[in-house]
């Protein structure tokens, strides 16, 4: 099941919120809990009920790792089982994810044979693995963290979060789960909650969406498309997967605000960042963290000389483009970021010198180029949509990709100008599409975020309406509904 679905906003949704606090109002919380985690698996369940067993044996056999652990009374052995646990979950991720992709790459490169399995991939098993690792290292470093079978299963399906993050920590939700205090209605939050959905619904749907059509077409397009057209795909890919990913997050937010749970944010205006280094402090902020804590610093971190902290930090952005995908795309992606990170953080006394916008500016031309690599169905095709933005052909705006791409709400006014003037469709639709990207970069550079205009929320008749507008508009577009681009990594 998807957040952007009839069945989701018509149906699951208001089940989902209106359940939970009914049975709350008995003061059976834990029956509250139960319908959250049966109402969780329906959602996990709904796209292929074969991902089920996958989650449910994934929650077993962790808690009872941990289980283990106060069973055990040799250190050297309680160690070999973390190890273990550690070894599974990632044996588990890359028998779904990886197995198909070194296999293929074994066979192309060493004449080998090896069989492809063509496994279905698990939705969010990227985001739940590397929740219940954490889960087990914090246990096995505190044994005072224990939880019931009930509450751990809960935190790791609950369904704002599990296809597609943020990468909470179990500290984070289940003592909010057993809170007494969050167990009844909560209007400012929940007036809060629809705040957060409706602009993440509003940045999936008439942003991420469209812009993605554009995308979609450029990269089918690359040899013919030349400077501008070039740079008009880049600069909408980079769009889209911010809106689409900080869309899925504020929408998670929401809903969890409408549950009296607060969720971590995972976004903070990247695209405000002047440095590679504040980018990633402002990006996926739960997958940093999480690689940092659980990586960069067992590897020792900062305190084992300059060489040796460069080197930790590079690989912690391998890790993070193999992270995303099984593909030479993801890991060159990585490695660019790596490189990126290592160059910020040498340079960041001379960098302070630098004109405020100049730093922004080439952050931001940084990461363009990154997305392109990452968005590439091979190496070879990033390259060559790279060769045609450097070709300096500056071709006009392919009338192809207006006629193809330009969005459906602009298709009145393209009506009204095809009936006075034929020959102008294709002008007013080029300066239409050039309004709906500048407003997209101007949403997602300068604009305040959804954090930000919850802190700043005022129940008012014009935010209302604004909400409303958004909302129905989004769910009007469901008809042309696009899958969240993070679903895939």
């Amino acid at each position: 099941m998807i957040f952007n679905s009839f069945l989701f906003v018509l149906v699951f949704l208001p089940i989902s919120v209106i359940g939970y606090y009914t049975i709350n109002k008995t003061n059976h919380y834990d029956f509250a809990k139960l319908f959250l985690l049966g109402m969780s698996l329906w959602f996990y369940a709904y796209t292929n009920i074969a991902f089920l067993p996958v989650i449910l044996i994934s929650i077993l056999l962790n808690y009872s790792i941990v289980f283990l652990f106060d069973h055990i009374r040799q250190s050297v052995l309680k160690k070999t089982v973390l190890i273990a646990g550690i070894c599974i979950n990632l044996g588990a991720l890359f028998l779904f994810k990886y197995l198909d992709f070194f296999s293929a790459t074994l066979n192309q490169y060493l004449g080998t044979s090896l069989l492809l399995r063509n496994l279905l991939l698990p939705l969010g098993i990227s985001f739940f693995t590397f929740q219940q690792i954490a889960f087990i290292v914090d246990s096995y470093r505190d044994s005072s963290i224990r939880y019931r079978i009930l509450d751990y299963a809960l935190f790791v399906s609950f369904f704002p979060k599990i296809t597609q993050g943020p990468i909470a920590f179990h500290n984070e939700l289940i003592p909010q789960f057993n809170d007494v205090n969050r167990k009844s209605v909560n209007y400012e939050n929940v007036s809060k909650g629809m705040l957060a959905f409706s602009f993440g619904l509003a940045k999936k749907m008439l942003l991420a969406d469209n812009l993605g059509s554009i995308v979609d077409w450029g990269y089918m397009n690359i040899p013919s498309l030349g400077t501008i057209n070039s740079l008009i795909v880049i600069l909408s890919y980079t769009l889209q997967i911010y809106f689409d990913f900080s869309g899925y997050c504020d929408m998670a937010s929401g809903i969890c605000l409408m549950l009296n749970i607060d969720l971590i944010d995972n976004f903070d205006s990247p695209y405000k960042a002047k440095s590679i280094d504040e980018f990633w402090k402002r990006w996926h902020i739960t997958l940093t963290r999480f690689f940092r804590v659980y990586v960069y610093f067992p590897l020792g971190g900062n305190r084992k000389g300059k060489v040796r902290t460069y080197l930790n930090m590079f690989l912690i952005f391998l890790l993070s483009g193999l992270w995303h995908g099984a593909a030479f795309t993801f890991i060159l992606w990585g490695i660019l970021h790596g490189i990126g990170i290592c160059l910020s953080k040498l340079c960041k006394g001379f960098m302070q010198k630098v004109p405020s916008f100049l730093r922004w500016l080439g952050t931001f031309l940084f990461v363009n180029i990154a997305w392109v690599y990452f968005r590439a169905e091979a190496v070879t095709y990033a390259n060559m949509m790279l060769q045609q933005l450097i070709s300096f052909q500056f071709t006009p705006i392919s009338a192809d990709m207006v006629a193809t791409v330009l969005p459906s709400e602009f298709n009145l006014i393209q009506k009204i100008v095809l009936h006075y003037s034929p020959l102008a469709v294709y002008y007013t639709g080029s300066v239409l599409l050039i309004i709906f990207l500048l407003f997209a970069l101007i949403a997602g550079t300068c604009m305040k975020n959804t954090r930000q205009r919850i802190a700043a929320f005022q129940p008012n008749k014009r935010t209302m309406f604004i909400l409303i507008l958004l909302f129905i508009w989004s769910v009007l577009s469901f008809s042309e509904v696009g899958t969240f681009l993070y679903v895939n990594f």
